[in-house]
């Protein structure tokens, strides 16, 4: 079995749950607020981890509180922490309104802008491995860690979120990209909506495909998740559910993914266990505490 590597984010989510979202320059009542572990590195490890795989985080945090308490969640996962460090600056924060099931959310980076190449250069990457990454680092390092992965025969997968435009050059380093319609559209230069049907969704993705190899995965929320790779099309219809909480349920699919590509399982079957995976994600509060076990994805899967 291989590995999973993410180099990426770690946050303490500031959670303020309220009836509604304010309107710009409003102020609203809430209901309560709640500190959760995440960011989307360390949600993409935890879910990983939580699923059986071997899993790495390469990150740094500050040398406060919230550091602290991350550092011990996270190790109370089966993390390896070995490659997160220090830094000289207060750790991520992000400050999330939840509403109606819905989120808004607020990323201060902190210590994720400090990690660099240097944090990635001796990551024991291995033929067989998945190294993961997301936008809430510097570009620059992905590209570092993704390079290293692809000379090791590791695979790439990036979930370019939240989105920025990104160079060619990073883009050819990737073999599977994760990402809903809105990131789709932007990075492909094309205007795609909630309800735009598979067939548009595909042929965006046509544009945005940087290798004739390159996976895409798009991620639809309760509509499922389309998948262009290569040449072949992929659907996996979505689950019903009653959503709570929808934060981190992205990072729970890539994390997800993650671990059963380095088990070895084949792309159609990974993404239906993923599917599942978020599924029971949303159905609770926070983000990194949200994700599920192997037995509860399995369990899901069992019933259908």
């Amino acid at each position: 079995m291989g590995r999973v590597f993410v180099a990426g984010s770690i946050n303490m989510d500031v959670v303020a749950t309220a009836d509604r979202h304010p309107r710009v320059g409003e102020t609203v009542a809430g209901r309560e607020v709640l500190y959760f572990p995440g960011g989307k590195g360390a949600n993409q490890a935890v879910a990983a981890s939580r699923l059986g795989a071997k899993t790495m985080l390469i990150g740094r945090l500050g040398k406060d509180s919230f550091g602290a308490e991350l550092k011990t969640f996270l190790g109370a996962q089966g993390i390896d922490l070995g490659s997160v460090r220090d830094a000289d600056t207060h750790t991520g924060t992000a400050i999330i309104t939840v509403a109606a099931s819905d989120n808004t959310i607020v990323v201060i980076p902190g210590s994720n802008a400090q990690v660099g190449a240097d944090d990635v250069a001796d990551v024991p990457l291995a033929k067989g491995d998945v190294a993961v990454s997301q936008f809430e680092i510097p570009l620059t390092t992905i590209a570092a860690f993704f390079g290293r992965a692809r000379e090791a025969g590791a695979v790439t997968l990036l979930n370019p979120a939240p989105a920025q435009k990104m160079s060619g050059e990073l883009l050819a380093l990737v073999d599977i990209l994760v990402l809903n319609e809105t990131e789709l559209g932007f990075l492909a230069g094309e205007e795609l909506s909630d309800g735009d049907e598979a067939a548009k969704i595909f042929d965006v993705a046509r544009i945005l495909q940087a290798r004739a190899d390159q996976t895409i995965c798009i991620t639809l929320g309760k509509r499922g998740v389309l998948a262009l790779a290569g040449r072949e099309e992929a659907a996996v219809p979505g689950r019903a559910v009653k959503a709570v909480d929808t934060t981190g349920a992205g990072d729970c699919f890539v994390g997800a993914l993650a671990a059963q590509l380095a088990d070895g399982v084949p792309l159609r079957a990974a993404l239906a266990f993923a599917n599942a995976a978020a599924s029971i994600s949303v159905q609770r509060m926070g983000a990194g505490p949200s994700m599920p076990t192997a037995a509860e994805v399995a369990a899901v899967l069992r019933a259908g």
